[in-house]
């Protein structure tokens, strides 16, 4: 069993006042018979005597994929690739260990001596005003460019904090994309948009017979991302009782299927993300600490769209000249600007949707467009009626007492007072459920969440009322940039 080691501390990021920095974990290998040095930040290393290995050992007992070394959060890794003379750590033959500071590794009849190191870096700002599906020129955005870059080679475990639509998803695309696993698979798990009793089921697989309706023997998604990389949307919502279950398997890099007998190991990098404050839900003990600290290596926080304002203009460009529906046949696009007038109110509003919202509007402006640019008349009217700042004036809203809701004449006129009340409350409902979809960009759980209803009650409502959520029907998890 894999032991928690306490010589190598865990990579961070520290947000300081003269800047964020950022922990890097380096692994140096030195040869014993001569000067020469490698020094690595990546996540993998491979040793061997073929040229395209990271370290090249020439000697004839070196097979030539010799082994390998593995970051991984808890410390390195030394992995036997089936060497033909076998891998020694301080001349014990083994198949995968532990690596400690100062420790001699043995190739056939080579060593290299292994030392940890430990480097506080300052995190530049990147001069990139974009980062694969990432967009945005704000100086939150670039520190996480540059943050990203650094990290995007290594196994290093990441969460993801930000409000619903702030484009959690693209920044785990950005990682996976970047990293060496970007020829596997990105597997993508959203916690809160599966029956609680099918989760377990879904991350580790199960037996045919198992349970009622396991007509067949299936993987589980950590298998499916061996090699890849694992993406837990929405981490909060993962139920108390499976939290044990996925520590175990962060901690051992295997699972065990339900009804299985045996456990299979798995190399799988986890992002996960969360719209709540995970450390308000440990003290709440709605989330375990233990796997809050084994998953929060990295924590990186995405700004809200209304922190950058200034990314608004860049935004809406990226989406007219890239998204399918403003190009036609010829591949030109038939929207190719906004106005100014139109770019101050976009600018003015506060995004409760953040990214994914503003995607939404977009997409509604190219359609009622009539010219090549989009004018404040194709806006919706909950854009056009906000408030907006004067010249050299902030917006502020004053606290006003709520205004009691009083049902339209045409519901009320030659009716009985129980058709009078069905219909006024319908009305309410549907202006409800509309309301709330639209404040969270169409994400239906976090709509139900604010309401404290089930999710399959609020997607009855919706289907009662013939309302579809912003944007994808159903929406559940943050896929935008």
């Amino acid at each position: 069993m894999k032991k928690f080691p306490d010589f190598v501390p865990p990579t961070k990021v520290a947000f300081l006042e003269r800047g964020p920095t950022l922990h890097l974990r380096q692994c140096v290998l030195g040869a014993l018979d001569s000067d020469h040095e490698w020094t690595f930040e990546k996540g993998e290393i491979r040793i061997g005597s073929m040229d395209d290995n990271d370290v090249v050992v020439r000697d004839d007992t070196v097979s030539r994929y010799h082994c390998k070394i593995v970051c991984e959060d808890t410390g390195y890794v030394l992995v036997d690739l089936r060497s033909t003379n076998g891998t020694f750590i301080n001349k014990v033959r083994i198949r995968e260990g532990f690596l400690k500071p100062g420790c001699t590794i043995g190739v056939g009849q080579s060593q290299l001596r292994f030392s940890a190191r430990e480097e506080e870096v300052a995190i530049v700002p990147s001069r990139a005003d974009r980062l694969g599906g990432l967009v945005g020129g704000h100086a939150k955005m670039r520190e996480m460019y540059s943050i990203l870059e650094r990290i995007a080679p290594t196994n290093t475990t990441v969460v993801i904090e930000g409000e619903t639509g702030t484009g959690k998803e693209v920044v785990a695309q950005t990682l996976h994309e970047r990293s060496p696993r970007a020829s596997r698979e990105l597997v993508v798990f959203d916690c809160g948009a599966v029956p609680p009793n099918l989760i377990e089921s879904e991350l580790f697989g199960h037996e045919k017979g198992s349970f009622t309706g396991a007509v067949m023997t299936r993987q589980g998604l950590f298998e499916l991302a061996d090699g890849g990389t694992l993406f837990l949307d929405e981490l909060g919502e993962l139920p108390l009782d499976l939290q044990p279950k996925l520590l175990r398997a962060l901690e051992q890099r295997e699972v065990r299927r339900v009804g299985g007998a045996k456990s299979t190991k798995v190399d799988v990098r986890i992002v996960a993300a969360t719209n709540r404050n995970l450390e308000d839900e440990v003290r709440a003990g709605r989330f375990r600490q233990d796997l809050f600290y084994r998953l929060s290596v990295v924590r990186l926080r995405l700004p809200p769209l209304r922190e950058r304002a200034d990314d608004i203009a860049l935004l809406v460009q990226h989406f007219l000249d890239s998204a399918p529906y403003n190009h036609g046949g010829d591949g030109r696009p038939r929207v190719r600007g906004i106005s100014r007038e139109a770019l101050a109110v976009l600018a003015a509003y506060r995004w409760p949707g953040n990214v994914r919202e503003l995607v939404n509007v977009i997409e509604r402006a190219v359609s009622f467009a009539d010219g090549e640019q989009i004018e404040v008349a194709d806006l919706p009217d909950a854009l056009r009626e906000a408030p907006r700042p004067s010249p050299g004036r902030a917006v502020t809203a004053e606290p006003r007492p709520p205004a009691t809701p009083r049902p339209p004449d045409d519901l009320l006129d030659g009716v009985t007072f129980k058709d009078a009340k069905e219909r006024w409350v319908s009305s309410f409902e549907r202006d409800y459920i509309v309301s709330l979809l639209r404040r969270h960009g169409g994400n239906i759980s976090h709509a139900a969440r604010e309401a404290d209803i089930d999710r399959k009650y609020f997607r009855k409502l919706m289907k009662k009322y013939e309302i579809e959520a912003l944007g994808a029907a159903g929406a559940d998890d943050d896929d935008e940039p």
